[in-house]
């Protein structure tokens, strides 16, 4: 198709829907996305003059997307980048990694077959059977984490206090990390996630030049490498049955896994096994400490509690989007692409979509259904759902024994991120029970 043909955004929108800020503002970007879920459901986004990136296509809407995280075929996670990058930041990503777009090899970079290989090694764990069995360990982790807020009380960052520290030490535990290492890899998660904020990624300087800020995300990823190198040969040497040790002594096809991929597994269990759920149970919070109400009526009836657990999720979105080549030409949402184009699922604007969730903007604890794409679909779902899921329950539930009531003391503060996002304060004051 000739690109005068296409439905092409204009320069102020285009920059908006890639600007780590907007997503940092959040009712701005949301308003975008409204509008172009009516007049251009299926945008091509090309760059300026400033910010230099390979033009793809945006898609908002929730059955677009959907279609999309569903068709594996159709739509790969390889040869280009999953997540969105300048230019800059792919020339880097290849030189770095030897030729590939991806900084870091994981699940979320492999296609068939190799995918479903690599993401049954680690599968199990995380099924609702094997975390029945460390259900207690959990609630003991839960009950420190409100224990430390009660001690901390009466007014606190709930962000720093409680759902940052809490999804990072469970994973930990999963995953076989000392306790004592958990604040590096929370450092290093923030790094590779939250580059571009000056807040997480540790420089405190605001408007970093792209080239600075990839070489932080770079720093962070050779600092997890490194890491795991290492824990890789006492696994190997000390196997102790958890994730690391399933990852350091994994065989693929008859071989051991590479020591890229084999750094990838650990880099997308460790760091995307926490931040997510931080971002949810900070949303959840959110919402109850802005509504009063729903905060007493959760606390009378915990039936409610599933519901509130399920819309943070949506509402909050922690993974805002991923990116697809078309395998071949094909169309979404009546739109022609070519093979080769490359495309960007925004779940933000998918999760937010009035034709499938009535007043998407508001928390609404009772949605049903609420088939939110938080965790996208099809063959790459996320691996840790039932994981964060209970999380959440667990934490929620003995936050409501122990807390009587929450409000805000402060403008809570959003992460400036394209990519993963969520709260990155949250000042609280609350009454213990």
């Amino acid at each position: 198709m000739a690109t005068q043909d296409k439905p092409r955004l204009d320069p102020d929108t285009a920059r908006a829907v890639i600007d780590p800020e907007s997503y940092a503002e959040w009712d701005g970007i949301l308003d975008i996305f409204d509008r172009l879920r009516e007049e251009t459901p299926v945008a091509w986004v090309e760059p300026d003059d400033t910010l230099v990136h390979p033009p793809f296509w945006l898609v908002t809407r929730y059955d677009d997307v959907m279609r999309m995280s569903k068709d594996n075929a159709t739509f790969l996670n390889n040869p280009h980048s999953v997540v969105f990058s300048l230019t800059e930041g792919l020339e880097f990503a290849k030189q770095f990694s030897g030729g590939s777009e991806h900084m870091v090899a994981s699940l979320v970079t492999f296609d068939a077959p190799i995918h479903m290989k690599y993401r049954k090694l680690t599968q199990e764990w995380f099924m609702p059977k094997n975390l029945r069995g460390i259900e207690d360990e959990i609630r003991g982790i839960a009950q420190a984490t409100v224990q430390r807020m009660v001690d901390a009380g009466p007014e606190m960052d709930f962000c720093k206090l409680v759902s940052a520290p809490y999804p990072l030490h469970v994973v930990m535990q999963i995953l076989g990390v000392p306790e004592e290492d958990e604040p590096r890899m929370l450092m290093l998660t923030q790094q590779m996630f939250g580059g571009s904020d000056e807040d997480l990624n540790q420089s405190g300087m605001k408007d970093l030049p792209p080239e600075a800020i990839t070489q932080i995300v770079a720093g962070a990823v050779k600092d997890f490498e490194a890491y795991f190198a290492k824990l890789t040969a006492e696994k190997r040497a000390n196997p102790t049955g958890d994730v690391a040790s399933t990852i350091a002594n994994a065989v693929v096809d008859g071989e051991p896994l590479n020591d890229r991929d084999m750094m990838g597994y650990y880099i997308i269990v460790a760091a995307a096994g926490h931040d997510t759920t931080s971002a949810s149970t900070a949303g959840a919070m959110l919402a109850l400490a802005q509504d009063p109400g729903q905060w007493a009526r959760v606390k009378a009836d915990r039936s409610l509690l599933p519901g509130i657990v399920e819309e943070a999720i949506r509402w909050t979105t922690p993974v805002q989007h991923f990116m697809r080549t078309a395998a071949e030409d094909t169309e979404v949402g009546g739109q022609a692409i070519a093979k080769g184009d490359w495309l960007m699922m925004n779940y933000v604007a998918a999760n937010h979509d009035p034709a499938h969730f009535d007043d998407p903007r508001s928390f609404d604890a009772a949605r049903s259904p609420n088939r939110h794409l938080a965790f996208g679909a099809g063959a790459h779902q996320c691996l840790g759902l039932h994981l964060a899921r209970l999380e959440m329950r667990i934490l929620f539930e003995v936050l409501l024994d122990r807390i009587e009531s929450v409000e805000l003391v402060g403008e809570p503060a959003r992460s400036k991120s394209t990519f993963v996002g969520g709260l990155k304060t949250l000042p609280l004051r609350f009454a213990a029970a």
